[in-house]
């Protein structure tokens, strides 16, 4: 047995000595030669213990609109603002979205103008091209604001200072209609408890600034004084807004329906034709819009606000940059 021992002992003696002294490890290819496509290792989708979640797009969705108010402030030029100056207008447009370069329909005069603010159609396709209240003329062709909103459920308003603007759209289209022929902070104070008891769409037209401009000249001492007073009713109605507790969720439209040169309007000159539009709240953002703005827009930007569809007939689209979406093109206003 000890025999057997010293001869395995001197086995494993003769075999270390033959061994090289270091092993040498060949070195990695810097590229591994492609394998035939049939012996690629085909891909293993991963076990229910190694899934991953999908990566999820962020979005900001569009504040809701509850309502939508606009305030028409009868013959307002936009240079006006700032010479009045008009406070309640000036912190609205820092808070919201302006044009002061938006254009009026022809002829730049009330009936026509504030028809195709409402029904969202130039007016050879309205058909309205009188200014003075003849009921026998009956209404504007087409759909307008009121229809589309009224057929939805939604409570439409008008309060207005110039009874012709009953013309603009049928009886049936509005739940209330008041023409108030006096003062505008009188029209205010009718509209007060008509928005306290909420609404869907409603409008509230002043008078007062185009009376002073045809007495005593656009952009005169009068005229500027006018304006002025215009900004306290908008105050007055936006504070009736507030007490209510209506002002979230209100989109809030403030526009003219012509300028004015000297003591008249109703030209294609850019003093008739010039118009502000101002929109604010329900989460816009603040910008001055750049692409060019018409009035047909404003009926087109209340409906697409409140998801009412936008009859085909509409010349006007929506302005949808005031919430960070992107609005069609445009390189010319639709209206000549």
């Amino acid at each position: 047995m000890k025999k057997q021992t010293l001869l395995i002992l001197a086995a494993v003696l003769v075999l270390n000595a033959c061994l090289p002294s270091a092993v040498t490890v060949p070195a990695v290819p810097t590229a591994l030669p492609a394998q035939p496509l049939a012996t690629q290792t085909p891909f293993q989708p991963a076990t229910a213990t190694t899934t991953s979640s999908p990566p999820t797009a962020t979005f900001t969705p569009r504040p809701a609109v509850d309502r939508v108010l606009i305030i028409s402030v009868d013959g307002l030029r936009p240079d006006a603002i700032s010479l009045a100056p008009m406070p309640s207008l000036l912190a609205l447009m820092e808070a919201g979205s302006y044009s002061l370069t938006a254009q009026t329909t022809y002829p730049s005069a009330t009936l026509p103008s504030h028809t195709s603010m409402l029904t969202g159609m130039c007016p050879d396709k309205h058909g309205v091209d009188w200014n003075d209240y003849i009921p026998e003329n009956g209404f504007a062709n087409g759909p307008s604001l009121f229809d589309i909103a009224h057929q939805a459920g939604l409570k439409t308003v008008m309060v207005v200072s110039k009874k012709k603007l009953r013309q603009i759209t049928i009886e049936e289209s509005t739940d209330i209609f008041a023409f108030v022929n006096d003062r505008d902070s009188v029209v205010a104070e009718r509209a007060a408890p008509i928005i306290k008891d909420d609404f869907g769409v409603m409008f509230i037209h002043l008078f007062l600034v185009d009376i002073l401009g045809h007495e005593y000249g656009w952009l005169s001492p009068d005229y500027l004084i006018g304006a002025f007073r215009a900004d306290e009713v908008i105050g007055m109605i936006l504070a009736t807004l507030d007490e209510a507790g209506l002002r979230q969720g209100t989109l809030i439209i403030i526009t003219a329906d012509h300028g004015g040169h000297e003591t008249s309007h109703g030209s294609r000159s850019p003093e008739d034709m010039t118009i502000p539009w101002i929109i604010t709240g329900a989460g816009l953002t603040s910008q001055e819009l750049t692409r060019p703005i018409s009035t047909v827009d404003t009926a087109a930007t209340a409906a697409w606000a409140l998801n009412l569809p936008i009859p085909a007939e509409w010349d006007g689209s929506p302005v949808k940059e005031i919430f960070g979406e992107k609005s069609p093109e445009r390189t010319e206003l639709p209206c000549k």
